[in-house]
């Protein structure tokens, strides 16, 4: 089902929507963000993942500083339409630390 971007539910979390950047070839999960209207508006003009920065209180183009650009070719909506999934073709590394994944620790289960 297609969904609009009016159908996504920002009221939630303080107008912020978490997304998850999903590898579409590999299907490995990159990275969680968060968006806001703003920032998903210029995902889809653009062609390139932004983000609200929670951090930093400021949108921020994914790459813009490292060069590690996220080109998006598709957007997801769950069921609640309030996440997004983020399908990208991913080269090199996505984590600021320089790993390919933010998910690159595991949990000691001690």
């Amino acid at each position: 089902m297609l969904k609009s971007i009016e159908e996504i539910d920002f009221t939630k979390r303080n107008g912020l929507i978490p997304v998850v950047l999903q590898d579409r070839k590999t299907k490995d999960v990159l990275m969680l963000a968060y968006t806001n209207k703003e920032a998903l508006d210029n995902t889809l003009r653009t062609g390139n993942a932004w983000f609200w920065s929670t951090s930093r209180n400021k949108l921020w183009m994914k790459g813009e500083e490292s060069g590690n650009i996220q080109p998006v070719l598709d957007v997801c909506v769950d069921c609640d339409s309030d996440a997004l999934l983020y399908l990208i073709d991913s080269e090199g590394a996505v984590c600021h630390t320089g790993n390919r994944s933010c998910f690159h620790n595991r949990l000691n289960k001690q």
